[in-house]
């Protein structure tokens, strides 16, 4: 038999998967991130771990086609310039960790392989083209047209989270902006909004009881409950989304937009939001593009990494 690895690296959790050749899951688990020393152990970490994994299954690295990884951060022929949350410079994934761990490496961005995962394998298989925007701690995204993930000249396609939807914002996003789609409809950003929506409206809300322990749930949970200043807040975020949704849609024109990441565990109270407005905001794609959750959830990033190596 013959086998392929998915790696998913995070800025605090390394997540791998076994598979089968065939795209089969046999085996999932993680490790944390090692980020001390501007990360110099994640790569070394990496390929011992799956190392133990392929011993311990009794597999020899002859059987393995390849290791694919989903990076967070711009990836270019193999090579990452910078990923902040791991303290990285340049660094040539491909060849580096192809020398630790004795297997071929193929590296892109996670947000890009995340949507790769749901194209081959979760909601967007039954599509040719997508647009997958993957909303948590901050916003990433993904496109493939025609079954080609859409990676640019640098291999920055696809970064939606730093769209400026708001020029005259005064806080600047991670990136160094202001005003990016990121701080309006991530988790930490529809929490953000909601904490100045609360001071600014004195109107009952039952978000006050929560605190500083407020959470981007809370909110969505208490918007389905018909929370007024919630539903402002959830209202406010999904508009900016759908705009911007609906703009990429009129220049690529997908089959469908794919939403994933924690904040799209509101489900379908999410779309229900959503729909509406990215229609209207439509002239020649109304109707046709569908708008739909992610199916595989948090493995997704592991999936589209072992599709990757097929790729």
């Amino acid at each position: 038999m013959r086998y392929r690895v998915g790696v998913d690296l995070g800025g605090t959790a390394i997540k791998m998967g076994l598979f089968t050749n065939k795209g089969e899951l046999l085996d999932c688990w993680s490790i944390k991130t090692n980020t001390s020393n501007n990360g110099e152990k994640i790569l070394i970490d990496i390929a011992k771990s799956v190392s133990v994994k392929l011993a311990m299954k009794g597999i020899d690295k002859k059987q393995v086609e390849g290791l694919g990884i989903g990076i967070p951060g711009s990836v270019n022929h193999g090579i990452v310039d910078k990923c902040i949350n791991l303290g990285w410079g340049s660094i040539n994934i491909e060849k580096e960790l192809g020398t630790l761990s004795g297997l071929k490496v193929y590296a892109e961005n996670d947000a890009n392989v995340a949507a790769l995962g749901e194209y081959e394998g979760g909601s967007g298989s039954k599509y040719s083209s997508i647009l997958f925007m993957t909303l948590g701690t901050g916003v990433g995204g993904g496109l493939i047209i025609d079954g080609k993930i859409i990676q640019g000249f640098c291999g920055c396609g696809g970064e939606i989270g730093h769209i400026t939807v708001n020029p005259d914002e005064k806080l600047s996003c991670n990136c160094g902006k202001k005003g990016c789609l990121e701080q309006y409809t991530s988790a930490t950003g529809i929490r953000r909004i909601a904490l100045e929506m609360l001071d600014e409206d004195k109107e009952e809300s039952s978000l006050r009881e929560y605190g500083d322990e407020l959470t981007t749930k809370d909110i969505f949970d208490e918007a389905k409950k018909g929370d007024i200043i919630a539903n402002k807040v959830v209202d406010y975020s999904m508009t900016i989304l759908a705009r911007v949704a609906s703009n990429i849609c009129h220049v690529v024109n997908p089959e469908a937009v794919i939403l994933g990441g924690g904040v799209a565990n509101a489900g379908d109270f999410l779309i229900d939001k959503i729909e509406d407005k990215f229609n209207k905001g439509n002239i020649y794609i109304s109707g046709d593009t569908k708008i739909c959750l992610a199916s595989l959830g948090e493995k997704a990033g592991i999936y589209g990494a072992c599709y990757l190596v097929k790729k």
